[in-house]
């Protein structure tokens, strides 16, 4: 049986559909599959008589080493944001002081945010109690009752 010929381009027609799949999705994923896959096929172009599995190992080899030194910058230079808890909504309620919307009856409670209503968890309490929001779980508010 003959053995499949890959020719330099089809890997520049895969680095294409990576780059195409990383327009349509988050991440940088596909950017470091699509550059994996150009320089194999600038590699097979440069040395014509390399074989299918050279081929695949140096993409293989090339995506992790992209993939991995990627995530390794991304954790060394993260972005400080103005915002950190935008995406964790209730975070950003710690510390603060609220009164009691529902008067807290064996643990449980809940209070008024805003326009919405959460559910919190503390010492039993009565309705109109200010109470100070500790921690958060889930979506249930540790508080305390501020004297």
């Amino acid at each position: 049986m003959a053995e499949l010929e890959f020719v330099f381009w089809y890997w520049w027609v895969l680095a294409l559909i990576f780059l195409v799949l990383e327009i349509l999705t988050p991440g940088f994923f596909f950017m470091w599959l699509a550059a994996s896959g150009f320089i194999t096929g600038c590699l097979l172009w440069l040395m014509p008589s390399l074989s299918m599995d050279i081929q695949i190992f140096v993409f293989s080899i090339l995506s992790v080493i992209a993939i991995g030194g990627w995530k390794v910058y991304g954790k060394k230079n993260s972005l400080e944001t103005d915002q950190p808890f935008l995406n964790k909504r209730g975070a950003q309620y710690i510390g603060r002081v609220f009164s009691l919307y529902e008067p807290i009856e064996n643990g449980q409670g809940k209070i008024k945010v805003d326009d919405s209503i959460w559910k919190v968890h503390g010492k039993d309490c009565d309705i109109h109690t200010r109470v100070k929001v500790t921690a958060i779980r889930g979506t249930v508010f540790d508080v305390e009752k501020i004297e």
